[in-house]
């Protein structure tokens, strides 16, 4: 079977399927294929934190109803220390904004049902994706279902495929320039149907980290950091909630309801940048092109304004045939990756316990939290970053 359409992308992630949302709105035909079912897609647990500009382009396609009735807005994480201080970033003074928790499993949930609304063309359960002629007017994919080869023509291709996708595999080495760093630890992640604390609380404890995150008013997020080592069965509850609960501190843990976890799993935490995220007609967005450490809670945020990015390229491209947007696509995409990957870096730096660190850097990462704690510069600096900084016009 053939297809022509004007967009093909790669992936039914949230990059992927926000962007064919925003591309139909704009008059642009696509077609999504996926490799994986669209239950294993809604099976992942994922970041649930939205920067306001996040929440603003979701309100702006129509995508804003469920959010705005279950979302939780917030004005500012909280950071516990030393098991005794308490900071809240108070954005909303700082910046002038918020941010919210959502989470992104309800997200892809909202685009699905808005893609069946519209009769998208999602093409799931597709194997052996190879992507051709991608420097060349016409490009195309082919993929096997149902044990059928199909291959689908486009004017472009968008990889939304994640880091182990094919797409960036696509551009060659000679092209592509990689950065990439590994952190020597893990987020051991669970779920529990316990109301959730108020505030998204990160904690610094000689221990380790903690985060205290929501999904809804009935479903709580809790992270402490693990070796790579460790598995989940390490980790059963009567483990997991004491020590979380040390690391947070008193006054934190004096709030926190515990319950059986209904999900468990340990992460690796990895910075990654692929640059250029164009070549030729093939565009990488989201995962495929950049990975944070989730302590930024930017991955998401990041996938959202390439998506916008990439949304107002072909929306001139077809409309007028201007194409400054899509020639700008690669910088103007990686200033704001290069950004979060920075602020994410030293936010992990900053809360983290590492293997090989003394007690001088142990002394080092506090006196800098007390320095946070004593300057508004400081905290002005960290509110500007955690909420996000506007997309480039």
């Amino acid at each position: 079977m053939s297809l022509a359409t004007d967009v093909v992308i790669i992936g039914a992630g949230p990059a992927g399927t926000l962007l064919s949302h925003a591309l139909h709105q704009a008059g642009i035909a696509s077609v999504v294929v996926e490799r994986a079912s669209r239950d294993h897609v809604l099976g992942r647990v994922r970041a649930g934190v939205l920067e306001w500009g996040t929440v603003e382009y979701l309100r702006r396609l129509g995508l804003g109803e469920r959010m705005d009735r279950e979302g939780h807005v917030h004005g500012g994480p909280a950071i516990a220390w030393g098991g005794r201080d308490v900071l809240t970033i108070d954005i909303h003074k700082y910046v002038g904004s918020n941010f919210m928790s959502y989470g992104q499993t309800m997200i892809q949930e909202d685009l699905y049902l808005a893609a069946d609304r519209r009769g998208a063309e999602i093409f799931f359960e597709a194997s052996d994706v190879e992507l051709h002629d991608v420097t060349s007017a016409r490009p195309s994919v082919t993929f096997s279902r149902d044990g059928e080869r199909q291959r689908v023509e486009a004017d472009f291709v968008v990889g939304c495929d994640g880091f182990h996708g094919v797409s960036r595999l696509t551009v060659p080495a000679s092209v592509l320039r990689t950065y990439e760093k590994e952190y020597p630890f893990g987020w051991l992640g669970i779920l529990s149907e316990t109301p959730p604390l108020e505030d998204v609380v990160y904690a610094h404890h000689e221990r380790g980290f903690a985060l205290a995150s929501r999904r809804n008013p009935m479903l709580s997020r809790y992270y402490v950091q693990c070796p790579l080592t460790d598995s989940v069965d390490d980790w059963p509850d009567d483990r997991f909630w004491p020590e979380l609960l040390t690391r947070l501190g008193p006054s934190v843990a004096a709030g926190v309801v515990t319950g059986p976890s209904i999900e468990k799993s340990i992460a690796p935490l990895r910075s990654f940048v692929a640059e250029p995220m164009r070549y030729g007609n093939l565009f990488l967005a989201g995962d495929a092109a950049h990975i944070v450490p989730p302590t930024g809670a930017k991955g998401l945020n990041l996938a959202v304004s390439d998506v916008y990015y990439l949304a107002r390229g072909f929306a001139a491209h077809y409309a007028d045939g201007d194409d400054h947007y899509l020639d700008g696509y690669s910088d103007m995409a990686l200033r704001r990756v290069w950004g979060a990957v920075r602020f994410s870096w030293w936010l992990t730096t900053l809360l983290h316990r590492f293997p090989d660190q003394t007690d001088f850097d142990l002394r080092a990462q506090e006196a800098e939290l007390d320095y946070l704690a004593s300057s508004p510069n400081a905290q002005a600096a960290m509110a500007e970053q955690y909420a996000g900084l506007p997309f480039e016009d």
